[in-house]
Formats: C-alpha cells, structure tokens, sequence
C-alpha cells in the first residue's frame, strides 16, 4: 500500500508531499517519473505542485501527455485515487478528468497566503472525513489558480455535488469561489491550495492530515 508521486520537470513540491506523508503520517510513499509507466504497488496517486515542463505551453498541457500519465489515467478510470494539487489540478483538467480550466487570477498576481475554505464532501472519498460544512484552513501558492467552466458545466457540477472546496473569500477569481472540484465517481480530487502544507501543527496546522490520509483509507 503505496502512495506514488508523480514527478516531472518543473515539480517543487513533491517533495513537500512526501514528507508530510511520510514525515507527518507515516505513509509510504513512492517517486513516479514522468517517463516511467510502472505503477505496481501503487495504491494512490498524486500529482504534486510545482511548474511542470515550465508551464511553457499552457500549465498543465504538455505534462497530460507524459507516459506515466498514460497509467494514471487508466488508474482513475478503473477507481483508483487521484489527488492534484496545485500544478496536478491544472493537470488534472487538462487530461480530462476533471472538468473545467485554471487561468490567470484575478488581478494577475501571484498569490501565496493561508486561505480558509469550506468543505462540502459529497461523494468525494478523500473528503469523506470532514463534515459538511466545515472550515478548514490551506495555504495557496499559484498564479493561475482562477478556476473556470461554462454555465452548463458549472450547474451541472453544482447539482452533483462535486464542487467540494470554496474559498470563504476568493483571492484569485473563481466561479463561484471553488477552490477543489472532485469527478462524478469521487475519487479524483484536484484542488489549487496544498493540504500537505497543512499537515504540522508547528509550521500552521493540521486541517490537511484527514485530506491526505484518506489516500490510503
């Protein structure tokens, strides 16, 4: 029972991600190069922060068509867990599975700030231990991080249940303050603030312990 980290060029938090995993829970944890295609073993994914391929083209739109993400894909259509975080979610819409696009914030800054947020579970599986309704605290560090759908997507979204994170006040532009969206099965997460740095009660708190345990739950 292992948690694979996906590692690209660019990423930066992979390794925040398996310290506090491993470091904080004890979860055993694995590096999963872009290039590779071995997921024997894996029992979650996830799709850390950071800048992959530089962002050159489009966050997120060169990573979708790394080989690993090949396996990934296939992994999460089969039920498998998939957490993205940051630069993962930007990923995450970009391979399709999740909806929707992050684009520029608001006023076009870089934005990096505890954000309280809250939480609306639904069906998500890596939220099921929180209550609905309840506020917890993550700190985001994006420039692209304003989340965006049309208006069919966003009711339809809104009707299922899985916009399951909201900014209590959005600071980068967000429809309707969304912060994490999940896919109609639930076990595909994408969020823009970082739970992993919310797992340390000496570096600001511990709101994002239940969010990553929850992977091998």
């Amino acid at each position: 029972m292992t948690v694979g980290i996906v590692v690209f060029p660019g990423s930066n938090c992979d390794r925040d991600m398996a310290w506090a995993l491993q470091g904080c829970l004890g979860l055993p944890t694995r590096f999963l190069w872009h290039g590779d295609t071995d997921l024997a073993g894996v029992a979650a994914v996830v799709l850390p922060g950071g800048f992959s391929y530089g962002d050159y083209l489009r966050c997120g739109a060169l990573a979708r068509f790394a080989p690993m993400l090949k396996e990934v894909e296939a992994f999460a259509r089969s039920g498998g867990p998939v957490l993205g975080v940051c630069n993962g979610f930007q990923v995450l819409t970009e391979m399709g599975l999740l909806p929707g696009a992050l684009t520029r914030n608001r006023d076009l800054h870089f934005l990096c700030e505890p954000c309280d947020l809250d939480v609306q579970p639904g069906s998500c599986r890596l939220l099921a231990d929180y209550n609905p309704g309840e506020r917890v605290q993550f700190p985001i560090a994006h420039g692209e991080g304003c989340w965006q759908c049309d208006d069919a997507t966003y009711a339809a979204l809104e009707q299922a249940g899985q916009l399951v994170l909201r900014y209590r006040s959005d600071p980068n532009g967000s429809r309707g303050s969304v912060a994490g969206v999940c896919n109609a099965s639930g076990n595909v997460l994408g969020l823009m603030p970082h739970p992993e740095r919310a797992c340390d009660p000496r570096l600001g708190g511990v709101d994002g312990q239940r969010l990553l345990r929850a992977l091998l739950g």
